[in-house]
């Protein structure tokens, strides 16, 4: 059969017709931009292996004049606190936020889809919505009212609730449950299942994409979190990685050489981790994006 395409508009011309001077020039196009991007990176990475008199007296040289690990065990402790300390408080309070962050805003997106006329849950999305406007730092005071009226200040409870607020997730959720067909839903309370039966055994599983991509930006961003954390905490014991490369910054003056290891650290893991789940990113987004 011959392709049917719309009046007045041609058939878009494989990529194999194009021009290899067009090819050519997108290639070098795409390669110069990522070396730009990835620059700065690659510059953190070879200073955390030099001194800081070396980076000042040479700030743009593409390799260490030698390679010293000394730096790295001089941070073995920060202010006091063992650094394996922060990276621990990073994981636990990363994955604890994100954790209940999916739990809630999957909650409270299937409950406005299934109730859409109910005017509280009109009331919580606009909430929701507005919170998207306005950073961390315009939230801190109130929240730290609000935590230390509860008795939830300087505690890893305190920082996770926090950091568990996702209205970008909330939105993904509500965009995809509106495409689940109601007839999927009708049939699982004809067999008699309840509310939460339906959420946890019929949409979550078919949400898997959109769980699983709101999960990876909820780690990433919690992750990178530092004011929050900072206001809300007491005492190191709670501090993360982030909140470690403040104090190093504080305590050691401009230490150029340990900032841009303890920057190392802090972004590895996050870097490495959405290498592996960019592709997991993209189709979650492309399926929570589709218009209700």
């Amino acid at each position: 059969m011959r392709p049917i395409f719309a009046p007045g508009l041609a058939p878009a011309a494989p990529l194999d017709r194009h021009p290899v001077w067009l090819k050519a020039f997108a290639y070098a196009l795409a390669i110069v931009v990522s070396v730009i991007c990835l620059y700065p990176y690659y510059w953190m990475l070879v200073s955390a292996f030099r001194s800081s008199q070396d980076i000042l007296a040479s700030p743009l040289r593409l390799w260490p004049e030698h390679i010293s690990l000394q730096v790295f065990e001089d941070m073995a402790s920060i202010g006091g606190t063992p650094l394996w300390r922060y990276a621990l408080n990073s994981v636990l309070i990363t994955t604890a936020s994100t954790v209940v962050g999916i739990l809630v805003t999957a909650l409270g997106a299937y409950a406005l889809v299934r109730r859409p006329d109910f005017w509280g849950f009109k009331l919580l999305r606009m909430g929701f919505m507005v919170t998207i406007m306005y950073p961390y730092m315009l939230l801190v005071i109130p929240v730290y009212i609000v935590l230390f009226k509860i008795g939830l200040l300087g505690t890893y409870s305190g920082i996770v609730l926090f950091l568990a607020l996702g209205p970008i997730q909330f939105f993904l959720f509500e965009q995809f449950f509106k495409t689940i067909p109601k007839s999927v839903i009708e049939a699982a309370i004809i067999d008699g299942a309840n509310e939460a039966q339906i959420l946890f055994s019929v949409v979550l599983p078919l949400a898997t994409p959109v769980v699983a991509t709101a999960s990876i930006i909820t780690f990433l961003l919690n992750w990178a979190q530092w004011l929050p954390v900072l206001v809300i905490s007491k005492s190191p014991d709670t501090y993360t990685l982030p909140v470690a490369l403040m104090n190093l910054n504080g305590e050691l003056g401009v230490n150029f050489q340990g900032i841009m290891a303890l920057s190392v650290l802090t972004t590895i893991p996050v870097t490495l981790f959405f290498l592996i789940a960019q592709k997991r990113v993209m189709s979650g987004m492309t399926a929570g994006a589709v218009k209700g």
